[in-house]
C-alpha cells in the first residue's frame, strides 16, 4: 500500500513541477538566459518565484508527528495535486520558444530533481528511517523550482557555449565563402528596426537584399540569419546589431565583418546593464570603429550624444539630420498629418527630390534620411529611391497606425519605450486633432535614473494628453507622481490593473473621435 501511495505521490509531484519548471524555464528565456538577470527578476519577484502555496505544502508533514506515514503521502498527493490542476494559466504576451536549448534545460532540471527524489526515497525507505525526508526533500524541491531552473542552465552553459561557438564559426565560414557579399550594420538605442526596414526596401529597388527579420539582433539571431537564409546570391546583408552590455555589438561586427555602418541615435536604455550614458556611446559606436578603412559610416548629426563622442575610426563619414550645419543630407520643408509625413531632402551635391511616407513623428524623419543617404551613396537615383519610400510600411508595434471599430485610431508603440523614443511618440499624439489618450506602463531598465525619466515622461504627456492610463499600480508611481507634481486633474487619469483593465478603461472614456497611443508594452517578466 505505501509503495502505491509513493508512486502516486512522486505522479502528483512530478504534474505539479513539470508547470513550475515550465514557467521558470519561461522567465530565464525572457531575461536572455542570463543567469545575473533571471536571479535579479527572483528577487524582484519573491511572491511569483516563491509563491505562499508552495508553503501549504509543508502541511503534508504534520501526520508524521502522529506516526502516520499513510496520511502524509495522502495528503501530499491531495495537494500536489490540486495546486497542479488549479495553478491558473497567466497570459502571456510572449510564450516560451521550445528550441533545442530549453529542451536540454528540460532534461537537465529534470535530471535535478528525479536525484533529489531518488535520494528521499533512500534516506526516507531506509532501516529506522521515516518517510518524512523523503517529503522533506521532494516539498523543498518544489519551493526551490526557480533555484533548480538556474542551476540546470549553469551545469548546460559549457555545452551551450559550445554549441553557439560551432554555430558561430559556421555562420563566419558562410560569410567569408561570399567575397562580393556587402554588410551593412544598423544599430542605436532606438530607430535600428525601423531604419532597417526602410534600408531594405531602399536597396531592394537595386539590389538582392537580405535583413535580420523582426528582432533577431543578438550574436546569435544574426547567426542563425547567416546560418539559414543568407544565399550565394545576395549582394547585400543588412544586419541589425542590439546590445545591453559593453561588447555586444563587437561580437556581431567580429562575425559579420560590416563595409557600412548606421547610428541612429543613442540615448539612456539598459541602464541597469550598461551604468552610464558613456558606456552606451562606446558600446554603439563599436559598430563604427571596427569599419574597415574603405568603410563609410552614416551618423546622425542632430543627435548631442553620437556627436559629442569623439571617434577613433578615420573612416568615411557621411552626415545626416535636420537642424545641424555642414549636412550630407538634409530633411527641410518637413509637415505631418495622421497619414505621414512628407519632406525635401537636399544632397551635398546640390540635387534634392521630395518625399512622401506614411511614417510618422520626427525620428522617422532622421530613420528615411539614412536609408536616402546609404541608397544614394549605392548609386540609386534619389527618384527612384523616393518611389521605394513612398511604399514603406510602419513596422509593427513602432508608431504603427491602426485603425478600430467606433470611434478609436490607434498608435501602436507598443514594443519598446526609452526615453528620446517616447517623448517623441508623445507628440506624434499631440499632433492629432481628436481627442488623445495615452496608455503606458512607463518605461524600464533604466537603472538609478528610471524613477527620474518616467515622471519627466508623465509630466510631458500631461502638456498633450486629453487623458491618461497607467497599466500597473506600483509599476507606475513614478507616472502617477509627475502627474500629480504637474496638478493633472485626477478625473483625467486611471491605474488600471493590468493591459485588459486598461483596455477597457480604453473605451469606456472613447466617447468622441479618439487617437489612443499605446505606449511600451512591458514583458511578462514585469506583470504585477
Amino acid at each position: 500500500m505505501i509503495t502505491v501511495l509513493i508512486l502516486l505521490y512522486l505522479a502528483a509531484w512530478v504534474y505539479y513541477n513539470s508547470k513550475l519548471v515550465k514557467k521558470s524555464t519561461h522567465m530565464l528565456q525572457l531575461n536572455s538566459y542570463r543567469n545575473e538577470r533571471y536571479w535579479r527578476w527572483v528577487k524582484s519577484n519573491p511572491s511569483k518565484a516563491f509563491p505562499n502555496r508552495h508553503y501549504v505544502l509543508l502541511v503534508s508533514l504534520l501526520p508524521f508527528l502522529f506516526g502516520s506515514e499513510l496520511f502524509a503521502l495522502l495528503l501530499g498527493i491531495v495537494l500536489f495535486g490540486a495546486f497542479g490542476y488549479w495553478t491558473p494559466e497567466e497570459k502571456e504576451k510572449k510564450k516560451l520558444v521550445v528550441t533545442s536549448r530549453v529542451k536540454r534545460l528540460f532534461i537537465t532540471t529534470g535530471i535535478l530533481f528525479v536525484l533529489t527524489a531518488i535520494i528521499g526515497l533512500l534516506v526516507g525507505t531506509g532501516e529506522e528511517s521515516s518517510l518524512a525526508w523523503f517529503l522533506i526533500l521532494t516539498i523543498g524541491a518544489s519551493i526551490l523550482s526557480y533555484l533548480f531552473t538556474v542551476v540546470g542552465n549553469v551545469i548546460n552553459w559549457p555545452i551551450e557555449r559550445q554549441i553557439n561557438q560551432y554555430y558561430f564559426h559556421d555562420a563566419e565560414k558562410i560569410i567569408k565563402s561570399m567575397p562580393n557579399l556587402e554588410v551593412i550594420g544598423i544599430t542605436g538605442s532606438y530607430g535600428k528596426t525601423s531604419t532597417k526596414h526602410i534600408v531594405e526596401t531602399v536597396l531592394s529597388s537595386q539590389f538582392n537584399v537580405l535583413m535580420t527579420p523582426e528582432s533577431y539582433n543578438t550574436k546569435m539571431g544574426v547567426t542563425k540569419t547567416i546560418r539559414t537564409m543568407l544565399k550565394p546570391y545576395h549582394e547585400i546583408f543588412i544586419a541589425e546589431m542590439g546590445a545591453k552590455q559593453e561588447h555586444d555589438i563587437q561580437e556581431i561586427c567580429d562575425l559579420v565583418h560590416q563595409k557600412y555602418g548606421i547610428l541612429t541615435a543613442i540615448g539612456e536604455q539598459h541602464l541597469e546593464t550598461f551604468k552610464t550614458l558613456d558606456n552606451i556611446k562606446k558600446t554603439k559606436f563599436e559598430l563604427i570603429e571596427t569599419l574597415p578603412h574603405e568603410g563609410t559610416a552614416f551618423l546622425n548629426k542632430d543627435d548631442q550624444n553620437i556627436m559629442s563622442y569623439e571617434q577613433r575610426n578615420k573612416c568615411r563619414v557621411i552626415y545626416y539630420g535636420i537642424e545641424a550645419a555642414d549636412l550630407h543630407y538634409r530633411a527641410t520643408d518637413i509637415s505631418y498629418s495622421s497619414k505621414g509625413s512628407s519632406f525635401s531632402v537636399l544632397k551635398y551635391d546640390g540635387t534634392s527630390v521630395d518625399i512622401q511616407t506614411k511614417l510618422l513623428g520626427r525620428h522617422n524623419i532622421y530613420n528615411i534620411l539614412a536609408a536616402i543617404a546609404i541608397g544614394s551613396e549605392k548609386g540609386i537615383p534619389l527618384e527612384k529611391i523616393a518611389r521605394a519610400i513612398k511604399q514603406v510600411a510602419p513596422v509593427e508595434h513602432r508608431l504603427e497606425l491602426r485603425k478600430k471599430s467606433g470611434n478609436i485610431t490607434i498608435i501602436d508603440d507598443s514594443f519598446n519605450s526609452n526615453p528620446v523614443g517616447s517623448r517623441m511618440a508623445v507628440d506624434v499624439l499631440g499632433q492629432m486633432p481628436e481627442y488623445k489618450v495615452l496608455v503606458t506602463p512607463g518605461m524600464i531598465e533604466l537603472g538609478e535614473k528610471e524613477y527620474d525619466l518616467n515622471k519627466a515622461l508623465a509630466e510631458h504627456a500631461a502638456d498633450v494628453c486629453d487623458f491618461i492610463i497607467l497599466v500597473g499600480k506600483k509599476q507606475t508611481q513614478p507616472l502617477q507622481d509627475g502627474l500629480i507634481g504637474k496638478g493633472y486633474p485626477e478625473s483625467q487619469y486611471y491605474v488600471a490593473s493590468d493591459l485588459q483593465d486598461a483596455i477597457a478603461k480604453m473605451n469606456e472614456v472613447a466617447r468622441q473621435k479618439t487617437v489612443v497611443l499605446l505606449e511600451n508594452d512591458l514583458p511578462d517578466t514585469f506583470n504585477e
